[in-house]
């Protein structure tokens, strides 16, 4: 399936009782961490109207039974391994929300991040937002970014590496792009883009879609008053196979007409 044959959601948001927030949350063999995660969400997040979309991409025995939770748990099975692009685009094709959430199996909610979320997308020009994330031992991670260029990346291949480009206090903060890790935005604006870019197989998603919002006009935000911790495992870091993915998209995302719209929008 192409970016652009994205299927729209049912619109069952326009109905009162259908859920507002639809969460799409992919599982690559990592059934504990999304075990993990339901159990968050079943802690925080009561007295809000969600769904929760689970694709295995991977072939895996639930652990657990959907129908002990609030909230409904829709499950897709892969016939084979999907990228993270087209498997969030099918998931927002099963959506029903009116918001649609990207969220990774590792993220552990410690409060109900989605109140304040949502109140940044009551300002129409936001097109997606995304909460603080910090590591298990409390430190900001890296997740409000300028978009990138070579030259910053000849700086990271060189050792210099990321650095915090904005500060996160207390105001929400407009970055270029976040994170893929949470994502939350309208589903009309994720409609509007077409979901995330599926040539794509893994990495720089986050980046493209958040130069395609800015390309239309939207903002990216991160909103301090919501916060949640990733527990990244960093297994990836040491295959080959990702690191050629990483590099794949690095020169897809260069090559692409949401880049070069960019350097025409930042001209003086």
């Amino acid at each position: 399936m192409s970016s652009k044959a994205v299927l729209q959601p049912a619109a069952d948001y326009l109905d009162s009782t259908a859920p507002e927030i639809s969460i799409s949350v992919v599982s690559h063999a990592q059934i504990g961490l999304v075990t993990d995660l339901l159990k968050g969400l079943q802690m925080h997040c009561q007295g809000l109207r969600i769904e929760l979309i689970l694709t295995l991409n991977l072939g895996e025995i639930l652990p657990f039974d959907p129908a002990t939770y609030f909230f409904p748990i829709t499950v897709l099975g892969n016939a084979f391994p999907k990228g993270f692009a087209a498997n969030h685009n099918q998931a927002f094709s099963h959506a029903r929300g009116r918001y649609f959430c990207v969220l990774n199996p590792d993220i552990r909610l410690h409060s109900n991040p989605f109140k304040q979320l949502l109140a940044c997308l009551e300002n129409s020009s936001v097109g997606v937002v995304a909460p603080l994330v910090k590591a298990e031992n409390g430190d900001l991670e890296v997740t409000a970014r300028c978009f990138p260029s070579p030259l910053k990346l000849l700086g990271k291949l060189f050792g210099m590496g990321w650095v915090q480009d904005y500060r996160l206090e207390t105001q929400c903060v407009c970055p270029d792009w976040v994170g893929g890790m949470f994502m939350l935005f309208s589903r009309d604006v994720f409609a509007q883009l077409k979901g995330f870019d599926e040539r794509y197989f893994l990495y720089y998603e986050d980046v493209d879609i958040c130069a395609r919002l800015k390309v239309l006009g939207y903002q990216t935000m991160i909103c301090p008053a919501a916060s949640v911790t990733h527990d990244a495992r960093r297994q990836s870091h040491r295959e080959l196979r990702y690191l050629k993915w990483h590099l794949s998209s690095i020169v897809r995302f260069f090559l692409s007409a949401a880049y070069w719209k960019l350097q025409f929008l930042q001209k003086p």
